[in-house]
């Protein structure tokens, strides 16, 4: 590793950036760079392929995104031809969220430049992404599979691409990726720079960046899989079966604020949100299953304050980009290590401090552990005190939908009145004792005729009106 001055002695105009970036960073209001920012940009201007680490929240989108905005500034035209404005930079993303964010700091740094940015991720209707791509975009940041649904429909074309970024590139192969990844790096040309940004690294990202990265420089901020320590870490130890109490005993104190609250299954997400709710807790869910524009609702709700908890499952631990956050709450632990390293970098951002909070009851004391080993610390643990009442209103809340279902059907029944049997016509003929006789056809025939109001069909063995009787 490069051995670099602190950051505490370089400033942003240091770095040899342009007049236009510098501005729109002054705007923002930083003028020291963090530590990831203070080495990478210098090492990306120089177009060295990087394998970058450093713990989530730290500012990596500036890491790349300065030093490839500086490097296409000499090709930026204000001409309206979308052939002035080819793809020259493709930043990957393993999630929407992420992505919608890369972006919107890529368009704040390039506001006062020519160079235009775009962002393309699934869970929206193609079409409304492909007017913007055919007017022409320098930066365009993306989801692997709808980057190759717009190559699939030839909306796109990315053979003038320069620099190549994956961001967050463990959770790319935690993702599955690893097929798209190949395929995209397939189309695209040989020459090239590549940058990846990972929060951990481990084996398979080792093998990834012998894949596609050449004679790459290592920079580390921090100690690999490592968590800020400016994030206070603490663990309750409780019941499964009074967690929902506790959570909602925390989320009441006095001194509770905003908090992100992460579950293992989108299920568990949905009833808790839904619990906290009728607990009087200002909730809402965000998971795969949600739709985009009810994520991006409930995401921007969260940031204007107007939900308190936000409960998400991993797909929106990496990517909420969430300013002066408090505190994340695992409900659920994660049962991979690595996973707890990106859900607790949401809060304690940007130098700020942090709590996170663990509730661990016994059957996930063995992830606990695997957590320790991996950030090579041993986090705080506390019995959990849980009040009686608290325990009480949660275990009402926590019934699943189809207890409730059954209960209210129950109710239901209770409510109604109930119905007696109908009884089946009756034909006295029927109802007449056995009366046994020599030559009963006549008497048969006598009987059904007197008991009957309408005659008997002709083809059925019935008499037509005027006919003879039945010879004996």
């Amino acid at each position: 590793m490069e051995t670099m001055t602190t950051t505490t002695e370089i400033k942003f105009d240091m770095l040899g950036l342009a007049a236009p970036l510098l501005k729109a960073v002054s705007e923002t209001g930083y003028t020291t760079p963090t530590p990831i920012q203070a080495k990478a940009i210098p090492l990306a201007l120089r177009g060295l392929d990087l394998m970058a680490g450093a713990q989530t929240g730290t500012g990596k989108t500036a890491a790349f995104a300065l030093p490839i905005l500086q490097k296409l500034l000499p090709l930026a035209s204000s001409s309206t031809s979308p052939a002035k404005h080819p793809i020259r930079a493709l930043v990957l993303t393993p999630t929407r969220e992420l992505a919608i964010q890369v972006e919107e700091s890529i368009k704040v740094y390039a506001k006062h430049t020519p160079l235009r940015s775009l962002v393309v991720f699934g869970g929206v209707d193609i079409k409304t992404q492909t007017p913007h791509l055919k007017t022409g975009v320098e930066v365009l940041v993306a989801t692997p599979g709808r980057l190759l649904d717009h190559v699939e429909q030839k909306t796109l074309n990315l053979g003038q691409v320069q620099i190549l970024v994956l961001d967050e590139a463990d959770r790319m192969l935690d993702m599955g990726f690893m097929p798209d990844l190949k395929r995209i790096l397939a189309l695209l040309p040989k020459q090239r720079q590549n940058l990846m940004f990972s929060a951990t690294f481990s084996n398979e990202i080792k093998k990834l960046a012998d894949d596609f990265l050449t004679n790459p420089t290592l920079i580390e901020v921090a100690r690999s899989n490592a968590t800020a320590e400016n994030v206070t870490q603490k663990v309750y130890l409780v019941e499964q079966s009074s967690k929902q109490a506790l959570l909602t005993q925390l989320l009441q104190a006095d001194d509770s604020k905003q908090v992100i609250i992460f579950t293992k299954t989108k299920l568990t997400a949905s009833r808790l949100s839904r619990a906290l709710q009728k607990e009087g807790i200002a909730a809402d869910a965000i998971h795969g299953d949600k739709s985009q524009k009810e994520r991006i609702e409930a995401l921007d709700a969260f940031k204007a304050g107007k939900i308190m908890a936000l409960v998400a499952t991993d797909v929106a631990a990496r990517g909420l980009d969430i300013d002066q956050l408090p505190m994340v709450i695992n409900y659920e632990i994660p049962s991979a290590p690595e996973d707890y390293v990106h859900r607790i970098g949401r809060t304690g951002r940007a130098g700020a401090s942090g709590v996170a909070i663990s509730l661990v009851c016994e059957d996930e004391e063995k992830y606990l552990a695997e957590i320790e080993k991996l950030i090579k610390r041993t986090i705080d643990k506390e019995k959990a005190e849980v009040k009686a009442s608290a325990r009480k209103t949660s275990h009402r809340a926590t019934r699943g939908p189809a207890k409730r279902d059954e209960d209210h059907a129950i109710e239901s029944n209770r409510a109604k009145p109930r119905q007696t049997a109908r009884k089946p016509s009756a034909d006295p003929w029927f109802d007449k004792p056995y009366e046994p006789a020599a030559n009963s056809n006549s008497k048969v025939i006598s009987s059904l005729s007197s008991t009957r109001k309408a005659p008997v069909a002709a083809l059925l063995g019935g008499l037509k009106s005027g006919s003879p009787k039945l010879n004996k």
